[in-house]
């Protein structure tokens, strides 16, 4: 059983990853109370996938997004660096030609420049160990004017919720990864890199530094979950424009 800490050696995490893809699914379920259908659903429709579109799903782990994402008639690439998720999600996925399975690294993309009308990760971005280089990563991929979609755990903005949240982490958690989890380590390691990771405030900060336009995002159950959206500008728009545009949506 292998458990990743915060320095987040890709090597450890991917193993850590692979230890718990069998029952991966199960347990996020678990683990959510039920809200890890609900993410996938907000994704899904913020991604908007129309059909013929390419859309990369990177941190895709079983393929679970990437199959909600296809649903459209999207061809949707799930990437991972855990082989182990990957050769679970394409036993899961056999026969679904709009899903197409890569082991990937989130900070060395093995795809050219501009190739994707969309690009997305859910809780993924938070496991890589320079996560500002895998956004610039999913900058490079993305075509001009194509979106990026990002869903990661965050801060809840209301004290109480927060201070109940970190005990469910701190407490509650646990114990029920003991019951679900083929790792249960594995599942403190969740804990620490959620209560290590930036606001939401932060992470749209990082989008446009990357370059991507129009950031914006919106709490789910709370602020518990946050999802988090931009588009790549048109190189005539990054030329007219002198410094990085401001967020046209509004945080809720």
């Amino acid at each position: 059983m292998s458990k990743a800490d915060l320095s987040k050696q890709p090597a450890q995490v991917s193993a850590m990853f692979d230890d718990v893809s069998t029952h991966y699914d199960r347990t996020n379920n678990v683990l959510s109370v039920g809200n890890a259908l609900l993410w996938r659903v907000a994704t899904t429709n913020a991604v908007g996938p129309k059909p013929g579109e390419r859309i990369l799903d990177l941190a895709a782990g079983t393929g679970t997004s990437s199959a909600s994402l296809a649903k459209t008639g999207a061809h949707v690439v799930a990437a991972d660096f855990s082989p182990g998720m990957i050769e679970v999600g394409k036993r899961q996925q056999a026969g679904n030609q709009n899903v197409e399975f890569v082991v990937a690294d989130g900070m060395n993309l093995p795809f050219e420049n501009d190739e994707f009308d969309a690009v997305t990760i859910s809780f993924g971005l938070r496991n890589i160990v320079e996560p500002k280089v895998a956004l610039a990563e999913l900058f490079r991929v993305t075509k001009p004017g194509g979106r990026i979609v990002i869903c990661e755990f965050s801060t809840p903005p209301i004290a109480p919720i927060r201070i109940g949240y970190s005990a469910y982490l701190q407490r509650v958690m646990p114990a029920l990864a003991k019951l679900a989890s083929s790792n249960p380590a594995a599942y403190l390691y969740l804990a620490d890199s959620i209560k290590d990771w930036p606001n939401q405030s932060t992470l749209s900060k990082w989008l446009r530094e990357t370059g991507f336009a129009n950031v914006g995002y919106r709490n789910l159950t709370a602020g518990i979950v946050a999802l988090h959206r931009g588009t790549k500008p048109h190189p005539a728009t990054v030329s007219a424009t002198a410094s990085p545009r401001p967020s046209l949506s509004t945080p809720t």
